[in-house]
């Protein structure tokens, strides 16, 4: 029963994802609510889903350290996007990502829920779901082939630079579950880097 729950709820989160990679723009943020509550359902319907969450000071230190160091990564990655336009990426292609959720036709609030279910979601499923049962077979690997399977889903976008965004986050707040075994870092890592690069420091 939950090998039949696992492969129904994968089927169901990368159905959505393909949705929020296909809508139009004018829908992502609907599509977003919709793929991440996806996500932490299919999360719930296995079973164990608080027993993820275990705060700890040195969790909220890991992931709050992780978030600060992924900042400054892209901070890096900007300049030199912006001197060498590696593969052809532009500020185009950060702007079309920025657009779909720093929106400014999208109140404070909603991006706040937006980026809060962004950071359950994904936590949840990616971290908390396929990486726990990839860490079974390709033991320390799993983080980088947890990043590479979202970052294949995303290829859906034809934007390069989120492609490469998402395996380089996703590898990082891999590692960093990793370490703890505790979903509450990985949250505030993911919220508070959200926070920083689509509300309160954007790098253009």
């Amino acid at each position: 029963m939950t090998q039949q729950r696992f492969a129904a709820g994968l089927v169901i989160v990368l159905v959505s994802m393909v949705a929020l990679m296909l809508v139009p723009s004018s829908f992502f943020v609907a599509a977003t609510f919709l793929a991440t509550t996806c996500m932490i359902l299919a999360t719930v319907s296995l079973g164990g889903y608080v027993a993820m969450f275990r705060p700890s000071p040195r969790s909220i230190i890991v992931g709050l350290a992780l978030a600060a160091l992924l900042y400054l990564v892209f901070i890096g990655g900007n300049a030199g996007i912006a001197a060498m336009h590696p593969f052809g990426i532009t500020a185009s292609n950060e702007n079309s990502i920025y657009s779909l959720i720093a929106s400014p036709g999208n109140p404070p609030v909603l991006q706040l829920l937006v980026l809060l279910f962004d950071a359950f979601g994904y936590e949840s499923y990616f971290r908390g779901v396929l990486q726990s049962r990839l860490s079974t077979r390709v033991g320390s690997a799993a983080p980088v082939a947890t990043a590479a399977l979202d970052a294949g889903i995303h290829v859906l976008s034809m934007n390069p630079l989120w492609v490469a965004s998402t395996f380089i986050v996703d590898a990082f707040w891999g590692l960093g579950y990793r370490y703890t075994r505790d979903l509450t870092g990985n949250v505030v890592s993911h919220f508070v880097w959200d926070m920083l690069i689509f509300v309160l420091l954007p790098i253009h």
